[in-house]
């Protein structure tokens, strides 16, 4: 790996990792995973320095990061955002129920664990189809009894998940749809916009909508985020589509933009005192909340 050595924390050396490999193909409920094929929550997961993940996700990880070093800092910087905008809703807006779509591989702060270290009672839904993520959802996404869902299900299929994640989930209550590094994965063809319209629609009103999502922009970091962008379409089973900032205001008619508004993730009510790094990747973090 030439990722630098921050990327490296967590992992085992190559051996543990191959050792690891097999074994999670071998699981249980993972008979049909293509190993040969990277997947973006298993690339995310090498960025952020986990260990679930093969030789294909690990050599994708790598040539997006060889044409686009900001990604690691940049995925990174999702996670904190991820935990700042938890605590806004719960502990500001008073939101405390959970829609999360694409979750990915658990990691530190998921959801549910930032939710209830405020309120017990938080409620979570995630939603992920990678066989991989269902086998670690199963094992590690546990919350106070009956508070913590998954559902195995691509986040396209709306209303099926919104049936199921009613058994968790109060929908006549406020619920914070959380769409994290998840959007540039709906392709323009599925229409991700009405797809997110359906989505709000079923929610009551106070309910919010919370997005980052890579940019496309100019410049030499926009050139270096398209060349990475290139690279993972040409490796990664699920191709990425970066739109610019117009477009994905597009996701937020009919809300409220909370401040700060669309801004750099790292932007969005960083915690106080908190010193501010350089805007190193083209990626918007925007919440709405539904009237």
């Amino acid at each position: 790996m030439l990722l630098h050595e921050p990327c490296r924390e967590g992992h085992r050396d190559s051996g543990d990792l191959v050792s690891d490999a097999e074994r999670l193909a071998a699981t249980p409920g993972t008979e049909a995973l293509d190993i040969s094929v990277a997947h973006p929550a298993r690339v995310y997961d090498v960025w952020l320095g986990g260990k679930d993940h093969f030789a294909a996700d690990r050599r994708a990880a790598e040539q997006v990061f060889r044409a686009n070093p900001w990604i690691v800092p940049g995925v990174r910087a999702n996670r904190a955002y991820l935990a700042r905008v938890v605590r806004y809703l719960v502990r500001e807006a008073g939101v405390t129920q959970f829609l999360d779509l694409g979750t990915g591989l658990p990691s530190a702060n998921n959801v549910h664990e930032v939710a209830q270290s405020i309120d017990r009672a938080a409620r979570v839904v995630y939603v992920d189809n990678d066989p991989i993520v269902l086998v670690h959802a199963r094992a590690l996404l546990t919350g106070a009894p009956g508070t913590v869902a998954y559902i195995d299900a691509d986040i396209r299929n709306a209303g099926a998940i919104l049936d199921k994640a009613a058994d968790t989930l109060d929908l006549t209550r406020p619920v914070a749809v959380m769409l994290l590094m998840t959007l540039q994965f709906i392709p323009d063809e599925d229409d991700p916009f009405a797809l997110v319209q359906r989505f709000m629609n079923a929610l009551a009103s106070g309910s919010h909508l919370v997005i980052s999502c890579p940019e496309s922009e100019d410049g030499a970091r926009g050139e270096a985020a398209k060349q990475g962008t290139a690279r993972y379409n040409q490796m990664v089973a699920t191709p990425m589509t970066r739109r610019p900032r117009a477009e994905i205001g597009r996701f937020f008619e009919g809300l409220d933009i909370v401040e700060p508004g669309y801004v750099h993730m790292t932007r969005w009510r960083p915690d106080p005192g908190a010193e501010l790094p350089e805007e190193f990747s083209p990626a918007v973090a925007v919440v709405g909340r539904k009237p």
